[in-house]
């Protein structure tokens, strides 16, 4: 397999859960803002979406969107536990928490990573960040993580999303148990080892 990605980017929760299940794969640098890889090949053939993550997949086949290759990976490896069973209430939870964190706090980020956006919009933009930060605080109070009592797929990519704060000016320590939990899931020998790779440590 090959995993395409950008460092920092929402790719890395791809990255982690690769590095979690121990499956044997390539990663591929790319430029978003030249939109080549690492070799010099053109990302929009690859991807005509123009963004990462993709998978490659060892048949050849391309899957892009992240909340789909998270499953699809913790669906190679299901005795893992990085998402529940297909069919339990669990898993929908985990889905509900994918689609969650996918459309209102990811997206969410989009004006304060964009050079040509008003102030204006980047202010409304954290204002938003801000209220799903708030929901997912008290989600949060008492657990460790977001579905059960484990790590999943889910909470890589809270943590990715949540590692954009500092970047865009949001503090986290008015979140005191979001910032705990960024804290503690940082220290994962797979999150190390996908953070070292993509030299953000």
């Amino acid at each position: 397999m090959k995993l395409y990605y950008s460092p920092g980017a929402c790719s890395l929760a791809s990255h982690i859960v690769l590095e979690e299940l121990g499956v044997p794969f390539e990663p591929v640098f790319v430029s978003l803002k030249r939109k080549v890889t690492a070799a010099g090949a053109d990302f929009n053939a690859i991807n005509p979406k123009g963004y990462v993550p993709v998978l490659e997949l060892d048949g050849g086949a391309l899957l892009t969107e992240g909340t789909a290759i998270l499953q699809y990976l913790a669906d190679l490896k299901p005795a893992a536990g990085l998402a529940p069973a297909n069919g339990t209430l669990e898993r929908y939870r985990l889905q509900e928490w994918l689609g969650f964190i996918n459309s209102e706090i990811h997206k969410a980020f989009g004006p304060l990573f964009d050079p040509s956006a008003a102030d204006a919009a980047k202010d409304l933009a954290r204002q938003r960040i801000a209220r799903r930060f708030d929901y997912t605080e008290q989600a949060l109070a008492g657990r460790e993580f977001l579905v059960g009592n484990r790590f999943t797929v889910a909470d890589a990519y809270l943590y990715t999303v949540l590692g954009w704060s500092d970047h865009a000016g949001i503090d986290l320590g008015r979140w005191p148990a979001l910032r705990a939990y960024h804290a503690r899931i940082a220290t994962r020998p797979a999150v190390l080892a996908a953070q070292a790779a993509e030299k953000l440590r």
